[in-house]
Formats: C-alpha cells, sequence, structure tokens
C-alpha cells in the first residue's frame, strides 16, 4: 500500500496541499532540474496561477516551483477571489478565459479594487493591451499580457521582468 502523503509529494521532495479550492506549491526543492544561476531572493517570491487548465496551471507551476518561486494555483475566477482574501501574491498570472461566473477580467478588476499587484494576462485571444493599458492607467510592469501558446521560458522572463520593475 503506498504512503498516503505520496499523492501530495511532488518529483524532488515538494509538498502540495489543497486549500479552500486553491492549489499551494512547495518551491523549496527543484522539480526535475535546478535553475540557471539566479539572484535569488531570501524568501521566495509568491505567485497565483489562475488557469482552468489543470495540466497547463501544474506545468507553469512545477517550472516555476523549480525556481524558487512560491506558487499557488487557482483553477478558477471564484476559488481565485476566495485565494485573494487569505493569500496576496507578488504577482497573479491570470488567464483570462476562465469559464464560470467570474472570467479573468472579473478577477483583474476584483484585484484591482484592492491591490496594486502585477499581473500577467494569459490568453489565446487576440488583445491590444497597449491599447488597454493606456486606457486604464496601467503600466507593462503592473499589467502585462502573455500570448498562448508560450514557452516556460518567456513566462520566466516576463516575470522576472515584472517583478524586478517597481511600480510607480
Amino acid at each position: 500500500m503506498q504512503d498516503k502523503d505520496a499523492a501530495n509529494t511532488m518529483p524532488g521532495g515538494g509538498d502540495r496541499s489543497v486549500v479552500n479550492g486553491a492549489t499551494y506549491i512547495n518551491t523549496h526543492v527543484f522539480v526535475d532540474s535546478p535553475p540557471m544561476q539566479q539572484e535569488a531572493p531570501e524568501t521566495p517570491n509568491r505567485i497565483l496561477v489562475v488557469e482552468d487548465d489543470t495540466s497547463l496551471a501544474t506545468l507553469e507551476a512545477h517550472f516555476l516551483a523549480a525556481h524558487n518561486f512560491t506558487v499557488v494555483i487557482a483553477n478558477s475566477g471564484e476559488i481565485a477571489v476566495t485565494t485573494l482574501e487569505s493569500f496576496m501574491p507578488d504577482l497573479v498570472v491570470l488567464d483570462l478565459e476562465l469559464p464560470g461566473s467570474l472570467s479573468g477580467w472579473d478577477v483583474l478588476q476584483t484585484l484591482r479594487k484592492n491591490a496594486a499587484v502585477p499581473v500577467l494576462l494569459t490568453t489565446s485571444m487576440p488583445l491590444d493591451m497597449r491599447k488597454y493599458l493606456r486606457s486604464h492607467g496601467e503600466t507593462r510592469s503592473t499589467l502585462d499580457h502573455l500570448a498562448k501558446p508560450f514557452a516556460m521560458q518567456a513566462l520566466l522572463k516576463c516575470i522576472k521582468r515584472m517583478l524586478t520593475i517597481t511600480p510607480q
């Protein structure tokens, strides 16, 4: 019989837990392969991944965990909003095409009412981000877009850029 905790253990020994529908990924271990040399902060940056595609969300979480980020996954807009009540991330990776009563745009509006957290929008829909940024007073340090499909290295590059630019 398998260890009952084995289902909550990631490759490399990291832990996963689910609280109020959000999946928390422990990042204090490497998953698959160690990241390239980087300026690792003493406290890992906290990222909320809001993505209804479970495979993509898990891939993003494990990739970011391997690069010393603490990652929480919310698979719906409703879970994201509930999670944000008790967990304030340093950055949100937000799918705009969420099913259910709260879309990605709804989550973004809720987030903007309460915090100035940088948000990286992901979607397969064509967007005119420059127009949106100008009309909503956003900058690329507080809101950016990554078109799906994207490479994990492109995701990492956008996140690192957004986290190193302090919003004014």
